[in-house]
């Protein structure tokens, strides 16, 4: 009997230990975000509840495709709590991700949400990298209607691999998931992050560095 009580005592603080380590539960029915408050907190403060109105909740936009005539021929449209203010300390949020044929959208991380994303146009090659040692790399081709999860944290990619355009939908577990691409962070980092450090880490030339930097 005691055994079973230690064991659900554990489990329960470990569930416990997980909400606590991302964004906390709203203490309230909604906390729209105020973005005339000089306070600054671990987001953003509310609005008085008596002046909030539908608008705060509403979002148009993600029928209207993104312009992807750029060097990776992806846009990404965002619907965080800066846009949607009524998500402020829900901690979700969403976007929309348009892709030119072949276009790409680079890898990189969000250190603070899981992403889960389905295609509602189009073929695409998704995949993620797991964390140290084992550098897994995990990858699939989605078609229309299918659904893809990317961890919390996990290096990960899309690229469109059809002939047409391409559009998926994705929702992240945090209203500011964050977004670190990793060539931008390693080589376009200011101030640069020195070359002889980068020519070690890739073992390759510094000359080499020295390109990929002036391209960021």
């Amino acid at each position: 009997m005691w055994n079973k009580l230690i064991l659900l005592s554990v489990v329960a603080l470990t569930f416990n230990y997980l909400a606590l380590a991302y964004e906390p539960s709203p203490l309230q029915d909604f906390c729209v975000a105020d973005p005339n408050s000089s306070v600054k907190v671990n987001g953003v403060t509310c609005k008085n509840p008596m002046q909030v109105q539908a608008e705060d909740f509403f979002f148009s936009g993600l029928h209207l495709r993104g312009n992807t005539s750029n060097q990776l021929g992806s846009k990404v449209t965002p619907v965080f709590a800066t846009q949607l203010r009524g998500l402020n300390t829900l901690g979700i949020s969403m976007v929309r991700i348009d892709y030119a044929p072949w276009g790409l959208n680079p890898p990189h991380t969000h250190p603070r949400a899981t992403e889960i994303l389905t295609v509602l146009e189009g073929t695409l090659q998704v995949g993620f990298v797991t964390s140290n040692p084992d550098n897994r790399f995990i990858t699939k081709v989605l078609q229309k209607g299918d659904v893809f999860v990317f961890p919390v944290g996990l290096v990960h990619f899309q690229r469109n691999v059809g002939n047409g355009n391409a559009v998926v939908i994705a929702a992240l577990s945090s209203q500011n998931p964050g977004a670190i691409t990793i060539a931008n962070a390693v080589f376009g980092a200011n101030p640069s992050i020195p070359g002889d450090i980068l020519a070690r880490a890739f073992q390759v030339d510094k000359s080499v560095v020295d390109q990929l930097q002036a391209k960021f």
